[in-house]
């Protein structure tokens, strides 16, 4: 093949692979939402306070098309959720800093930075913040979690929880607690 022939063809191969990805999205578009990134700042989010565990949503349902909710906790030593079950969610946790004593079906472990442990739906599960430092643990339920219950959770007060009322609140989303 000869020069002009060769380039003719490979800049015709080119031309058409650059339009693809254009093709592609046009046709996909109706179907699919496209999401803008989008960029949460590390004192950025909306923190509430349940049963003395302090939780920040760090992004919005609505901007990540409710596929998770991801949640930044961080807690002193002592704190905890008792033994719960979701009926929903898949709840993955990653431990950042200090150290989290986790319980999940009949396996018990504690994690430390960097450590990940998964949480299936339909599965019991606990956790206690041990050691003697703050830990900060990176929560991420799938699907996100309803949105309702957490704008029900911010309006409790902080300090010492009402356990029966959060109880009450979390098992009209499908979080119950096992006494």
């Amino acid at each position: 093949m000869n020069r002009n022939k060769f380039l003719k063809l490979t800049t015709d191969i080119g031309a058409g692979i650059i339009s693809i990805p254009t093709f592609a999205r046009s046709k996909t578009t109706k179907f699919v939402n496209i999401l803008e990134p989008t960029i949460v700042r590390n004192e950025n989010g909306k923190t509430i306070h349940i049963i003395g565990h302090t939780q920040t949503l760090k992004l919005p349902v609505k901007n990540i098309n409710g596929s998770f909710t991801l949640i930044k906790e961080e807690n002193h030593p002592g704190t905890g959720i008792p033994l719960d079950v979701h009926k929903n969610e898949d709840e993955v946790f990653k431990v950042m800093e200090g150290e989290m004593e986790l319980t999940v079906g009949e396996k018990m472990a504690v994690l430390k930075p960097g450590d990940v442990a998964f949480g299936p739906k339909g599965v019991l599960h606990a956790c206690k913040i041990i050691g003697d430092k703050k830990a900060k643990v990176i929560l991420r339920e799938l699907p996100a979690g309803n949105k309702k219950i957490f704008k029900e959770l911010s309006k409790l007060h902080e300090g010492p929880p009402d356990f029966q009322v959060i109880a009450e609140i979390c098992g009209r989303y499908g979080i119950n607690f096992i006494s």
